[in-house]
């Protein structure tokens, strides 16, 4: 690991003393950037340090909206939204991922830049579009097991890992930023990532100066919040397919409906063509079986990860089904159901 210096950030206007953030990083909790640099997969000449960053370690809770610091640990922000039925989907979806350890250092706003988990953009001894752009994607034709089948390109199949930007994803939450000019912007999660094309390193809209200063969600009722994630071992795993799912059912009839899923997509997969199907209609099993075709249309398996395309299907129905059920059931229920 190369040697790097250290510029340690207390306000987010402190930005604008940074001389160059062409090979600079920031780094929040460092479960995924101190992970990178060990395998000199990041080189940064400078790290700008958050721990200080004053503004940033709060929940604040008004009439309209939740709004979390970018330094909220996933730990806190777990327990935070137990309490709030509104935000259950969020807890568990925080909780289906990773070790308490890491909760306990992942971030908000790092959980949502995370990098791929890819093998092959782990192995710098292997071609990765990714980590060297225009090297290829030993992923195509490689072990491609735990790899995306929506949003993918020629040059890239690497998913997305992150449990919690996946339930972000179905609440449409936005993210707050701020520039080094002190520019601010407000870009809904579910626009903030950039599918790969031909420029898979490329994976966000913010700018090499941008830092995620918060993350705000929206308090509008939603009905049974449901996240199922399927894996390999009961804890501890990055997902094969997850489905985050809220609904809201009224005398028969899909109301509302926001869905996302996780673990196959080049970024959290916002389900917008099944949630279009769904809308309106009665909630029945063949509806959300063609509604599950709809979406997965220009799915695209990549051989060892082929599985995933009816996997995805038989867990998105089964999602649906529980949670037309429990609204039927409960037509006033805001909050959690766990998925059987």
């Amino acid at each position: 690991m190369k040697p790097f210096a250290v510029f340690p950030l207390h306000k987010k206007h402190d930005l604008v003393q940074v001389e160059s953030f062409e090979h600079s990083r920031f780094l929040a909790g460092g479960t995924n950037l101190v992970d990178l640099m060990k395998h000199q997969i990041e080189s940064p000449d400078q790290i700008i340090d958050l721990s200080g960053f004053e503004q940033a370690y709060d929940i604040t809770d008004s009439e309209q909206q939740v709004t979390i610091g970018t330094m909220v640990s996933n730990t806190e922000l777990a327990d935070y939204a137990y309490q709030q039925p509104g935000l259950s989907l969020l807890s568990q979806a925080l909780l289906a991922g990773a070790t308490v350890q890491l909760r306990n250092r992942a971030t908000t706003g790092g959980n949502l830049l995370q990098r791929t988990r890819c093998y092959y953009f782990y192995d710098t001894t292997r071609p990765c579009n990714k980590r060297k752009p225009g090297s290829g994607c030993a992923a195509i034709n490689g072990f491609n097991r735990n790899h995306a089948i929506l949003g993918t390109s020629e040059h890239c199949i690497a998913s997305h890992p992150s449990d919690m930007a996946t339930a972000m994803t179905a609440l449409d939450a936005t993210v707050h930023t701020c520039n080094a000019n002190g520019e601010t912007r407000q870009i809904p999660v579910r626009e903030l990532y950039r599918l790969p094309g031909d420029t898979p390193h490329i994976e966000t809209h913010l700018g090499a100066d941008e830092l995620i200063t918060a993350v705000s969600i929206d308090k509008t009722p939603r009905g049974t919040h449901i996240y199922q994630k399927v894996r390999d071992r009961s804890s501890y795993a990055f997902a094969l397919v997850s489905v985050a799912c809220t609904m809201q059912v009224k005398d028969g009839i899909i109301s509302d409906i926001n869905l996302a899923f996780g673990g196959v997509g080049s970024q959290p997969w916002h389900a917008q063509a099944a949630e279009e199907y769904l809308r309106g209609k009665s909630a029945t099993t063949e509806l959300f079986e063609h509604a599950a075709d709809v979406e997965l249309s220009s799915a695209k398996g990549s051989g060892y990860n082929d599985f995933k395309i009816p996997m995805l299907k038989r867990t998105l129905v089964h999602v649906l089904t529980q949670a037309s059920e429990h609204q039927n059931q409960h037509p006033e229920h805001e909050g959690a159901i766990y998925a059987r």
